[in-house]
């Protein structure tokens, strides 16, 4: 199977999930099938190693596909983009790691809450894990999970912010998700009791930063040269960005479909519609194009064996926040001229878009202002020093 093979599949399996949309927020859940589907496609392959059966594939194609589903079904698409990502994160571990998710199940899938909201106590051998972590989608598919925790010393000073990955017979899900968008999404808590964590399946993000992670030994493949802050923040404004394209083209569609406005006059020919199409369509392009660039810059990087600089560093997050914003920005102004139907019509994929644009934009990855000061300081001359670039 090839990377563009996967991306064909995913299109033929778009339709599908569109129909099933109204359905995945009714569940709150994106339902087993449409998983099971997914992994038929490979798109689950996608970021995979190629060591554990994965493709290792152009980090490009995976965003494309992402793209392609959140058009179709913006909670599915925020789901695969999620769990897609935990595949490519895991690479990164120590092969022990690796060997005992994919070793009993090469199509295991991984969920994630990466707040350190839970209690982190350091016994030898490793660490023991309790508490609650929130918003892991897809995390009712998952078989393990990747939740963050702070290390602190014996002051209470944090000293490092691991990531663990703990299995599923150490975690329970609390079904606690029902929310206005991304209803569909599953991202309910994830509950640990005094789980024991052994050293190997942890990761800081010190390593990660700076490209120098245990994964490395045995998963030469370049994409995993890329920096983490990239790949995860990208997924999911790709996901915004998908849904939006979705209803920018629903909309097109309905405006065509409608006979008259509220003045008598064709929606067609109403000129203030035909310029927020532009609008909109030109915030998604640029939102796409950019994302892609950066993507597509940093793969040839790590293709050439290089390191990524702080400035395209800072550079893809800046682009990545804004990505979101223009999507958000893009479907408000299709809004505005949709009329009331939209608002009273069940299934409505323009209404769903809006929710779901806006439930995503709360999302920690799209801290517009945290982002833009990275790229400013480093733009100024200035340390930059955060673990999300």
């Amino acid at each position: 199977m090839r990377d563009d093979d996967v991306l064909a599949a995913v299109r033929d399996l778009a339709p599908v999930l569109r129909e099933r949309a109204t359905g995945t927020e009714a569940l709150r859940r994106v339902p087993d099938g449409s998983v099971e589907e997914l992994a038929a496609t490979g798109f689950f392959r996608l970021l995979r190693p190629a060591a554990h059966t994965g493709l290792a594939a152009d980090p490009a194609v995976f965003y494309a596909a992402v793209k392609e589903i959140a058009k179709a079904c913006g909670s599915t698409g925020w789901v695969a983009a999620v769990l897609g990502v935990q595949n490519w994160h895991l690479a990164l571990f120590d092969w022990r790691a690796q060997e005992e998710v994919w070793g009993p199940d090469p199509e295991a899938l991984i969920a994630s809450s990466y707040a350190p909201t839970g209690t982190v106590t350091p016994v030898a051998g490793g660490y023991r894990l309790s508490g609650r972590w929130h918003y892991s989608a897809g995390c009712d598919h998952a078989r393990w999970a990747l939740l963050g925790g702070l290390v602190t010393d014996d002051e209470g000073r944090p000293v490092d912010m691991p990531t663990f990955l703990v299995p599923r017979a150490d975690y329970r899900v609390d079904d606690v998700w029902d929310t206005v968008g991304l209803r569909g999404t599953g991202s309910n808590d994830i509950v640990v009791d005094a789980a024991f964590v052994p050293g190997h399946r942890t990761l800081g993000y010190g390593p990660m930063g700076a490209l120098s992670c245990p994964g490395h030994e045995v998963n030469a493949e370049p994409l995993y040269r890329l920096p983490y802050a990239a790949v995860f923040t990208t997924a999911v404004s790709t996901a915004i960005v998908g849904i939006a394209e979705g209803a920018y083209e629903s909309y097109v569609e309905a405006t065509r479909g409608r006979p008259r406005d509220s003045l008598g006059q064709k929606a067609v020919e109403d000129p203030f519609a035909q310029v927020r199409i532009a609008r909109a369509a030109g915030d998604i392009d640029a939102a796409w194009l950019q994302l892609t660039r950066n993507i597509e810059d940093l793969y040839a990087v790590a293709r050439g064996g290089g390191q990524p600089s702080m400035s395209l560093r800072t550079r893809a997050r800046r682009d990545q926040v804004l990505a979101t914003e223009r999507a958000v920005d893009a479907v408000d102004l299709l809004m505005q001229t949709a009329g009331g139907g939209p608002m009273r019509e069940p299934g409505s994929v323009l209404q769903r878009a809006w929710r779901d644009v806006h439930t995503g934009r709360g999302h920690t990855a799209n801290d517009v202002e945290r982002a833009l000061a990275l790229f400013g300081k480093d733009a100024l001359g200035l340390d930059v020093d955060d673990p999300v670039v």
